[in-house]
């Protein structure tokens, strides 16, 4: 059984066309900061979470109350259970998103290794 040298290998920096290539073909290995990765993704978070409680007071409002209090709900746990899981998240929106990898790299966040 092969021992995993991830400890010892250096970092890689590719580009997002060679990420996604590798990722898919299960040459790298992507290792997350999962405190630095929720920050990261809280800084980009009130972009949703702010119009969603927007929407669930307008609602509570004009007379629907409990499904305003529903999206009010929503507003606040669903942002929190993206952060939890934030380094999976980021991983599956790098894949697609060069600007967001970018990010990513310059943010720290993630260490690409070979295997």
């Amino acid at each position: 059984m092969p021992s995993d040298s991830t400890a010892s290998s250096p970092p890689l920096t590719l580009t997002h066309r060679e990420f996604v290539q590798a990722y898919g073909e299960g040459r790298i290995i992507v290792n997350f900061d999962p405190q630095a990765a929720a920050k990261f993704l809280s800084a980009r978070l009130p972009l949703f979470m702010l119009p969603v409680l927007g929407i669930g007071v307008g609602l509570a409002l004009s007379g629907w109350i409990w499904t305003g209090l529903l999206v009010i709900a929503l507003g606040i746990v669903v942002p929190r259970l993206i952060k939890r899981g934030a380094p999976s998240f980021l991983m599956q929106q790098m894949l697609g998103d060069e600007g967001l990898y970018r990010e990513a790299l310059h943010a720290g966040i993630m260490q690409i290794v070979g295997r």
